[in-house]
């Protein structure tokens, strides 16, 4: 007997119904689908790598022995933690019971007015047990509560930075310019505290234009003296007094301010990363305050919130 037809058609129907089921269905379930990728948002990577200019900045920087009288490196001996009010919630009285729990030297009318203008903060410097312990308090409320994480130390106090430097900082600068003394301030950070390329322009030609004490010496040879054209140059320092130059002349920046300038602006050390948790407000920046100030004034960064 031929057995040929019906081992033609076993054959030919495996075959048809693995088609279907490794080629059909699945364009059934995803032929619709729209394409994804899993790029990387490079505006979230910390750190990256300069733009050319402030690479050529860093050689400017070593050349000048910059290093020999400011350090790039933040200390921070611990940190406190901050306990804050970021929405009372629709039940206010007992809020209002529960701030007077947790921070019990409170009067009823001072507690009333932290739930007006929330974000308010209720504890200060305390312990990580103590901030948890309260706003596991305030969970039953249905206010929101969260810790505030605050690094401490003496460079932090100065204004120096936010947080302490890590090796991640340094990750695209060859070499790295750690510094070991500081005549002047620390400067991990000032391009956060002082971000302004004209204040670092009139600092480079004379530091007592903008810090009167300063014992920075002078650093003219970055700049040019010429004479005035038809028209002055946009790039002229604005210089007046004692610092200008004679009548009819100009002071210009050379390549070489620029690009130390534009190194100096891309030190940052204000990213909050998992190595150094924080909550910290930005900076309040003056253009005319001098390089060791740096105030906070803003909303927190970062926050670890219940």
């Amino acid at each position: 007997m031929n057995h040929s037809p019906l081992i033609f058609l076993g054959v030919f129907f495996a075959l048809a119904l693995s088609w279907f089921g490794l080629v059909f269905e699945p364009q059934l379930q995803l032929g619709n689908a729209q394409p994804t990728t899993n790029l990387v948002n490079l505006g979230q990577l910390y750190p990256q790598m300069p733009p050319g200019q402030a690479r050529q900045g860093l050689d400017v920087y070593r050349s000048l022995g910059c290093a020999a009288c400011h350090s790039q490196q933040i200390g921070q001996t611990g940190r406190t933690y901050d306990v804050a009010l970021t929405d009372a919630g629709t039940n206010r009285s007992a809020v209002v019971d529960t701030l007077l729990k947790v921070k019990p030297d409170a009067t009823a009318i001072e507690a009333q007015r932290l739930l007006e203008k929330p974000p308010a903060t209720i504890l200060k410097d305390v312990t990580r047990a103590a901030a948890d312990a309260a706003v596991a308090k305030f969970e039953p409320t249905g206010a929101k509560v969260e810790v505030r994480v605050i690094p401490t130390g003496p460079d932090i106090a100065r204004g120096w930075g936010k947080r302490r430097s890590v090796a991640e900082d340094f990750l695209f600068d060859q070499p790295v310019m750690l510094g070991s003394q500081r005549i002047g301030p620390d400067l991990a950070d000032v391009g956060s505290r002082l971000p302004v390329a004209n204040w670092h322009l009139l600092h480079l030609y004379n530091p007592q234009i903008v810090v009167s004490k300063s014992v920075m010496p002078p650093y003219r040879f970055l700049f040019e003296k010429r004479k005035i054209g038809r028209e002055p140059s946009p790039d002229a320092l604005k210089l007046a007094g004692k610092f200008a130059p004679e009548s009819g002349c100009e002071i210009v920046p050379t390549d070489e301010a620029r690009q130390l300038v534009a190194y100096l602006l891309g030190l940052r050390a204000d990213t909050v990363i998992f190595e150094t948790p924080m909550t910290v407000a930005t900076a309040n920046v003056s253009t005319n305050a001098p390089a060791a100030t740096n105030a906070p004034a803003a909303p927190p960064t970062n926050s670890v919130a219940k």
